[in-house]
């Protein structure tokens, strides 16, 4: 998972650029990286760490030009750390081109190992470089039904071809020459939003980034959309059609933040009706009802609302410490938890809990918070999760590579409230989750469901994603 942004026509295109994607840290911390285009020549920085320490004043100032494209990176696909931070920059013989990519290519291994014996050498191992090999090697690709403008003849059959061959999620943004390019796969696995700011074009993976500038959010690129923009206007393709349609449910279930509007649909809304479906399922006793912060404060908002239970902060965090789901190893997300949560005492001594949480995977994660309120004095707890059991590992971005790794595929409900310590343990019914979804059939949920919209049969599920 990985958060990405891009500006068009803006004398302060790299600065945009670098707020924006400060906007969706949220969705990555190893790695950031911004490119700028400047009259067709383009100028990268990146580094691995955080937004505000990797990306400095002087960086900003050498990333002249009028349109950028940057990115956030959580390693679901190759090395983590700077090595594969992105844009990806190649020299290609249609000159320059930089990309930056949200998902994962499903078929990457089968992809390289044809390019490689022909001769293709890669610099990552990153997925997102298979954009520019294949842009390199391709010879041209147009649907009968494609009619391309004069202006994007000699990328767009190229950039199709690329996109012909790619199975799997991706959300991208390319630059070049005087182009900004914008595209999301057929299924629709991640979200791209346009916004506007007077006479500038903006892209994000979520809307949230867009009032950071006090821009206008304009709408979503559409499933298996091509945008080309330049300083001939906005040109849409539609090159793929027919697919059904396959948006990440757990968008709203973990990674987008709050405030955004994406999947059609406002986060918020859909979070707290999670918490609200889950109340109505449930009827455990109990005194005071607690979030598990940040992600499940919303649906705990629900939860508390829909049993008329009080709602309080159990759990206070530390926002000067990241995520811990999206941290690339199990001990480092073990330390995370303890950095980021501690226990209030004045809220749990002797009283009976209901502890809401997003998503239970591997349960370490709980199982060190149940610890850490039990030591507090809760009386008892009751842990709900406000998503079903994670049954199916995901392909498409998110850091959940082998069945082994979840706790719901190796262990019963029993076992799972005895391995985390709770007094109970209940999750989101499936059928609750979609009814909480306007037009669920559009979503993919085979976390949820081990129901996936692609063929699996070129899955690298080895391979560090």
């Amino acid at each position: 998972m990985c958060g990405i942004a891009g500006v068009f026509n803006s004398p302060y295109a790299s600065q945009f650029a670098f707020l924006q994607i400060y906007s969706l840290q949220h969705r990555g911390q190893e790695s950031v990286g911004i490119s700028s285009s400047d009259r067709g020549r383009i100028r990268t920085v990146k580094r691995g760490g955080r937004v505000l320490e990797a990306i400095r004043q002087e960086d900003l100032d050498f990333l002249r030009g009028n349109s950028a494209i940057a990115h956030v990176r959580y390693s679901t696909a190759g090395d983590s750390g700077a090595r594969n931070a992105q844009p990806i920059v190649r020299e290609t013989s249609l000159g320059e081109v930089a990309v930056v990519h949200n998902g994962n290519i499903v078929n990457y291994l089968p992809l390289r190992k044809e390019l490689e014996e022909k001769g293709v050498t890669f610099e990552h191992s990153s997925d997102t470089e298979l954009f520019l090999t294949l842009l390199e090697t391709s010879e041209g690709f147009l649907p009968e039904e494609v009619r391309i403008h004069e202006r994007d003849r000699r990328i767009l059959p190229r950039l199709l071809y690329v996109l012909s061959r790619l199975e799997g999620a991706y959300s991208f943004l390319m630059l070049w020459e005087d182009k900004l390019i914008a595209g999301r796969d057929p299924f629709g696995f991640r979200p791209l939003c346009i916004g506007r700011k007077n006479k500038t074009m903006l892209f994000a993976s979520e809307s949230c980034a867009f009032d950071i500038l006090e821009a206008e959010f304009w709408r979503e690129v559409r499933p298996g959309e091509i945008l080309v923009v330049d300083g001939g206007g906005i040109r849409s393709y539609l090159p793929f059609r027919g697919r059904k349609k396959a948006m990440c449910v757990f968008e709203f279930v973990y990674f987008s933040r709050p405030d955004s509007f994406l999947f059609g649909e406002w986060t918020y809304r859909v979070r707290k009706e999670f918490g609200r479906q889950l109340a109505r399922e449930d009827d455990v006793g109990a005194d005071v009802v607690i979030p598990v912060p940040d992600s499940g404060v919303v649906p705990a908002l629900g939860y508390a609302e829909e049993r008329k239970l009080p709602f309080e902060m159990g759990l206070i965090r530390n926002h000067y410490v990241g995520r811990s789901f999206i941290e690339p190893t199990q001990e480092l997300r073990n330390l995370r938890v303890l950095m980021k949560l501690s226990p209030n005492r004045a809220v749990l001594r002797n009283r009976k809990v209901v502890v809401i949480d997003d998503s239970l995977v591997r349960g370490t994660t709980s199982r060190r918070i149940v610890s850490m309120l039990r030591r507090a004095g809760a009386k008892e707890i009751h842990m709900r999760i406000a998503s079903p059991p994670v049954v199916g590992p995901c392909f498409y971005g998110i850091d959940t590579p082998t069945r082994e790794e979840l706790i719901a595929n190796r262990m019963s409900l029993g076992e799972i409230e005895e391995f985390i310590g709770v007094d109970s343990l209940r999750y989101l019914s499936l059928e609750g989750l979609r009814g909480c979804l306007s037009g669920s059939d559009n979503f993919c949920d085979a976390c949820f469901s081990n129901e996936y919209p692609t063929s699996l049969e070129n899955v690298a599920i080895e391979r560090k994603r």
